[in-house]
Protein backbone atom coordinates (compact mmCIF):
# COMPACT_ATOMS: atom_id res chain seq x y z
CA UNK A 1 0.00 0.00 0.00
CA UNK A 2 1.89 3.31 -1.15
CA UNK A 3 -0.94 5.89 -0.12
CA UNK A 4 -0.51 7.63 -3.50
CA UNK A 5 -3.71 6.88 -5.34
CA UNK A 6 -5.96 5.78 -1.63
CA UNK A 7 -8.20 7.94 -0.59
CA UNK A 8 -7.25 7.63 3.53
CA UNK A 9 -10.15 8.65 5.80
CA UNK A 10 -8.94 10.26 9.36
CA UNK A 11 -11.66 9.94 11.92
CA UNK A 12 -11.16 12.32 15.04
CA UNK A 13 -9.54 14.93 12.66
CA UNK A 14 -9.76 17.53 15.40
CA UNK A 15 -8.90 15.82 18.36
CA UNK A 16 -5.16 15.53 19.38
CA UNK A 17 -4.11 12.46 17.26
CA UNK A 18 -6.37 13.17 14.37
CA UNK A 19 -4.61 16.49 13.52
CA UNK A 20 -1.33 15.58 13.87
CA UNK A 21 -2.18 12.48 11.92
CA UNK A 22 -3.62 14.82 8.94
CA UNK A 23 -0.70 17.37 8.87
CA UNK A 24 1.84 14.43 9.12
CA UNK A 25 0.14 12.67 6.20
CA UNK A 26 -0.12 15.54 4.12
CA UNK A 27 3.74 16.98 4.80
CA UNK A 28 4.64 13.45 3.67
CA UNK A 29 3.03 13.80 0.37
CA UNK A 30 -0.19 10.92 1.09
CA UNK A 31 -3.61 10.85 0.13
CA UNK A 32 -5.94 12.00 -1.06
CA UNK A 33 -6.99 12.83 2.43
CA UNK A 34 -10.37 13.32 4.03
CA UNK A 35 -10.58 14.33 7.37
CA UNK A 36 -14.15 13.54 9.42
CA UNK A 37 -16.07 16.14 11.94
CA UNK A 38 -19.00 16.89 14.04
CA UNK A 39 -18.57 20.17 13.05
CA UNK A 40 -17.35 21.41 9.54
CA UNK A 41 -17.39 25.22 11.33
CA UNK A 42 -14.78 24.53 13.88
CA UNK A 43 -12.87 22.54 11.29
CA UNK A 44 -9.29 23.88 10.07
CA UNK A 45 -7.94 21.30 8.44
CA UNK A 46 -4.58 21.58 6.39
CA UNK A 47 -4.96 22.74 2.91
CA UNK A 48 -6.00 20.00 0.61
CA UNK A 49 -7.73 18.62 3.26
CA UNK A 50 -11.22 17.46 2.77
CA UNK A 51 -13.55 18.19 5.79
CA UNK A 52 -16.47 15.71 5.75
CA UNK A 53 -19.32 15.81 8.46
CA UNK A 54 -20.27 12.82 9.76
CA UNK A 55 -21.49 11.89 13.51
CA UNK A 56 -20.63 8.31 14.80
CA UNK A 57 -23.38 8.24 16.81
CA UNK A 58 -25.47 7.83 13.74
CA UNK A 59 -23.73 5.43 11.67
CA UNK A 60 -26.45 6.54 8.69
CA UNK A 61 -24.39 9.60 8.34
CA UNK A 62 -21.32 7.68 7.35
CA UNK A 63 -22.09 6.00 4.68
CA UNK A 64 -21.60 9.14 2.25
CA UNK A 65 -18.40 10.07 4.43
CA UNK A 66 -16.91 6.20 3.77
CA UNK A 67 -17.44 6.19 -0.23
CA UNK A 68 -14.61 5.82 -1.74
CA UNK A 69 -12.32 5.55 0.96
CA UNK A 70 -9.73 2.94 0.75
CA UNK A 71 -7.68 3.47 4.22
CA UNK A 72 -9.40 4.75 7.52
CA UNK A 73 -7.93 5.54 10.83
CA UNK A 74 -10.34 4.73 13.48
CA UNK A 75 -10.24 5.93 17.22
CA UNK A 76 -12.34 2.67 19.40
CA UNK A 77 -15.17 3.57 21.67
CA UNK A 78 -16.46 6.50 19.96
CA UNK A 79 -20.01 5.17 18.52
CA UNK A 80 -21.27 1.63 18.12
CA UNK A 81 -17.92 0.93 16.49
CA UNK A 82 -19.77 -2.78 15.37
CA UNK A 83 -21.98 -0.23 13.10
CA UNK A 84 -18.79 1.27 12.09
CA UNK A 85 -16.84 -1.56 11.27
CA UNK A 86 -19.52 -2.80 9.31
CA UNK A 87 -20.25 0.35 7.32
CA UNK A 88 -16.54 0.73 6.43
CA UNK A 89 -16.36 -2.92 5.25
CA UNK A 90 -19.84 -2.08 3.01
CA UNK A 91 -18.41 0.60 1.56
CA UNK A 92 -15.24 -1.13 0.15
CA UNK A 93 -12.49 0.21 3.15
CA UNK A 94 -9.52 -2.07 2.67
CA UNK A 95 -7.35 -1.25 5.66
CA UNK A 96 -8.04 0.18 9.34
CA UNK A 97 -5.85 1.37 12.04
CA UNK A 98 -7.46 1.34 15.03
CA UNK A 99 -6.27 3.00 18.00
CA UNK A 100 -6.99 1.22 21.66
CA UNK A 101 -5.04 0.51 24.54
CA UNK A 102 -2.26 -0.67 26.61
CA UNK A 103 -4.79 -1.73 29.11
CA UNK A 104 -5.79 -4.42 26.67
CA UNK A 105 -2.63 -6.28 27.38
CA UNK A 106 -1.57 -4.38 31.08
CA UNK A 107 -5.41 -4.36 32.88
CA UNK A 108 -7.52 -6.82 30.59
CA UNK A 109 -9.86 -7.03 34.30
CA UNK A 110 -10.99 -3.66 33.53
CA UNK A 111 -14.28 -2.59 31.76
CA UNK A 112 -12.99 -0.37 29.15
CA UNK A 113 -9.84 -2.88 28.35
CA UNK A 114 -12.52 -5.47 27.81
CA UNK A 115 -14.59 -2.95 25.35
CA UNK A 116 -10.92 -2.15 23.79
CA UNK A 117 -10.47 -5.78 22.99
CA UNK A 118 -13.95 -6.58 22.01
CA UNK A 119 -13.38 -3.75 18.87
CA UNK A 120 -10.17 -5.34 18.18
CA UNK A 121 -11.68 -8.76 17.78
CA UNK A 122 -14.65 -6.96 15.42
CA UNK A 123 -12.20 -5.62 13.46
CA UNK A 124 -10.00 -8.84 13.45
CA UNK A 125 -13.24 -10.67 12.21
CA UNK A 126 -14.17 -7.83 9.72
CA UNK A 127 -12.18 -9.10 6.67
CA UNK A 128 -10.46 -6.15 6.61
CA UNK A 129 -6.70 -5.89 7.08
CA UNK A 130 -5.85 -4.03 10.43
CA UNK A 131 -3.08 -2.07 12.06
CA UNK A 132 -4.13 -1.77 15.86
CA UNK A 133 -1.91 0.48 18.01
CA UNK A 134 -2.03 0.47 22.06
CA UNK A 135 -0.97 3.50 23.69
CA UNK A 136 0.00 4.05 26.95
CA UNK A 137 -1.19 7.08 29.06
CA UNK A 138 -1.61 10.31 26.81
CA UNK A 139 0.60 13.35 27.62
CA UNK A 140 -2.41 15.27 27.29
CA UNK A 141 -3.99 14.07 29.94
CA UNK A 142 -1.95 16.62 31.92
CA UNK A 143 -4.64 19.35 30.24
CA UNK A 144 -7.06 18.10 33.46
CA UNK A 145 -4.74 20.17 35.30
CA UNK A 146 -4.76 23.49 32.95
CA UNK A 147 -7.99 25.30 34.91
CA UNK A 148 -5.89 24.71 38.33
CA UNK A 149 -2.87 26.20 36.65
CA UNK A 150 -4.42 28.89 34.54
CA UNK A 151 -5.70 30.01 38.00
CA UNK A 152 -2.56 29.59 39.93
CA UNK A 153 -3.99 27.14 42.08
CA UNK A 154 -2.57 24.08 43.46
CA UNK A 155 -2.23 20.90 41.51
CA UNK A 156 -3.08 18.06 43.73
CA UNK A 157 -2.79 14.55 42.22
CA UNK A 158 -2.43 11.02 43.96
CA UNK A 159 0.64 8.97 43.12
CA UNK A 160 2.86 11.54 42.33
CA UNK A 161 5.93 10.28 42.89
CA UNK A 162 4.96 7.12 40.12
CA UNK A 163 6.32 7.23 36.57
CA UNK A 164 4.49 5.95 33.36
CA UNK A 165 5.82 6.09 30.12
CA UNK A 166 3.72 8.63 28.71
CA UNK A 167 3.52 8.82 25.06
CA UNK A 168 3.30 12.18 22.82
CA UNK A 169 -0.35 12.00 21.03
CA UNK A 170 1.56 13.14 17.87
CA UNK A 171 3.74 9.88 18.30
CA UNK A 172 0.92 7.73 17.83
CA UNK A 173 -0.24 9.76 15.07
CA UNK A 174 3.28 9.19 13.14
CA UNK A 175 3.04 5.51 13.88
CA UNK A 176 -0.71 5.58 12.39
CA UNK A 177 1.25 7.62 9.59
CA UNK A 178 3.83 4.55 8.59
CA UNK A 179 1.14 1.93 9.12
CA UNK A 180 -1.55 3.45 6.85
CA UNK A 181 0.95 4.64 4.23
CA UNK A 182 3.80 1.85 4.00
CA UNK A 183 4.03 -2.09 3.79
CA UNK A 184 4.71 -4.47 6.66
CA UNK A 185 2.12 -3.39 9.11
CA UNK A 186 -0.99 -4.97 8.15
CA UNK A 187 -1.62 -7.76 11.20
CA UNK A 188 0.42 -5.91 13.64
CA UNK A 189 -0.51 -5.22 17.18
CA UNK A 190 2.31 -2.28 18.05
CA UNK A 191 2.15 -1.49 22.17
CA UNK A 192 3.36 2.10 22.39
CA UNK A 193 4.72 4.09 24.77
CA UNK A 194 6.95 7.57 25.16
CA UNK A 195 10.71 6.86 25.57
CA UNK A 196 10.74 7.53 29.56
CA UNK A 197 8.38 7.10 32.51
CA UNK A 198 7.41 10.72 34.07
CA UNK A 199 6.09 11.36 37.11
CA UNK A 200 3.41 13.48 37.91
CA UNK A 201 5.18 15.26 39.51
CA UNK A 202 7.89 15.76 36.82
CA UNK A 203 5.20 16.46 34.89
CA UNK A 204 3.83 19.75 36.69
CA UNK A 205 7.74 20.24 36.73
CA UNK A 206 8.00 20.70 33.57
CA UNK A 207 4.78 22.91 32.38
CA UNK A 208 6.16 24.84 35.30
CA UNK A 209 9.36 25.47 33.11
CA UNK A 210 7.59 26.08 29.72
CA UNK A 211 5.14 28.66 31.66
CA UNK A 212 8.63 30.30 33.21
CA UNK A 213 6.75 30.34 36.88
CA UNK A 214 6.31 28.00 39.60
CA UNK A 215 3.08 25.82 39.83
CA UNK A 216 2.03 24.64 43.49
CA UNK A 217 1.94 20.83 43.90
CA UNK A 218 0.54 18.72 46.41
CA UNK A 219 0.53 14.99 46.63
CA UNK A 220 -3.10 13.93 47.53
CA UNK A 221 -4.85 10.78 48.95
CA UNK A 222 -6.51 7.83 46.63
CA UNK A 223 -9.58 8.58 48.84
CA UNK A 224 -9.49 12.21 48.31
CA UNK A 225 -8.37 11.86 44.07
CA UNK A 226 -11.54 9.41 43.91
CA UNK A 227 -13.89 11.83 45.55
CA UNK A 228 -12.84 14.46 43.12
CA UNK A 229 -13.13 12.24 39.73
CA UNK A 230 -15.81 10.72 40.79
CA UNK A 231 -18.61 13.46 40.33
CA UNK A 232 -17.56 13.83 36.57
CA UNK A 233 -16.72 10.17 36.35
CA UNK A 234 -18.03 7.84 37.92
CA UNK A 235 -17.47 5.33 41.08
CA UNK A 236 -16.28 2.47 38.43
CA UNK A 237 -14.22 4.73 36.09
CA UNK A 238 -12.72 6.55 38.62
CA UNK A 239 -11.13 3.48 40.31
CA UNK A 240 -9.86 2.20 37.22
CA UNK A 241 -8.10 6.06 36.00
CA UNK A 242 -6.54 5.68 39.61
CA UNK A 243 -5.60 1.83 39.24
CA UNK A 244 -3.77 2.89 36.10
CA UNK A 245 -1.84 6.03 37.13
CA UNK A 246 -0.54 4.27 40.16
CA UNK A 247 -2.99 2.27 42.37
CA UNK A 248 -2.09 -1.02 40.30
CA UNK A 249 0.74 -0.54 38.15
CA UNK A 250 2.62 -3.68 36.79
CA UNK A 251 5.52 -4.32 34.81
CA UNK A 252 3.74 -4.35 31.39
CA UNK A 253 2.37 -0.87 32.31
CA UNK A 254 5.48 0.42 33.04
CA UNK A 255 7.39 -0.72 30.55
CA UNK A 256 9.44 1.82 27.80
CA UNK A 257 9.27 0.41 24.65
CA UNK A 258 11.23 1.38 21.63
CA UNK A 259 8.84 0.70 19.20
CA UNK A 260 7.50 4.22 18.00
CA UNK A 261 11.53 4.71 16.93
CA UNK A 262 11.24 0.96 15.39
CA UNK A 263 8.74 2.34 13.05
CA UNK A 264 9.25 6.07 12.59
CA UNK A 265 12.84 5.97 12.59
CA UNK A 266 13.09 8.57 14.93
CA UNK A 267 13.22 9.26 18.81
CA UNK A 268 9.69 9.44 20.74
CA UNK A 269 8.67 12.66 21.61
CA UNK A 270 9.30 13.75 25.39
CA UNK A 271 7.03 14.62 27.40
CA UNK A 272 9.25 17.98 28.01
CA UNK A 273 8.79 18.62 24.05
CA UNK A 274 4.65 18.22 24.70
CA UNK A 275 4.77 20.78 27.56
CA UNK A 276 6.25 23.38 25.54
CA UNK A 277 3.74 22.89 22.84
CA UNK A 278 1.08 23.46 24.45
CA UNK A 279 2.09 25.91 27.11
CA UNK A 280 -0.46 28.36 26.05
CA UNK A 281 -3.22 26.35 27.81
CA UNK A 282 -1.68 26.59 30.94
CA UNK A 283 -1.38 30.28 30.43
Amino acid sequence: MTGEDVVILVTGATGNIGSALLRELQAFGAGPLRGLTRDLARAAFPEGVEAVAGDFAETASLKPVLEGARSLFLVSRMGSDADIIEAARRAGVEHVVLVSSITVQTHPHLGPADENLTVEQLLKDSGMTWTILRPTQFASNALWWAGAIREHETVRVPYADIGLPTIHPADIASVARVALTEPGHQERTYALTGPARVTARQQVGAIAAALGRKVPFAEISRQEAHRQMAILLGDEAADAVLDLTGGDVNDELLMVRDTVPQITGVPARTFQQWAAENATAFR
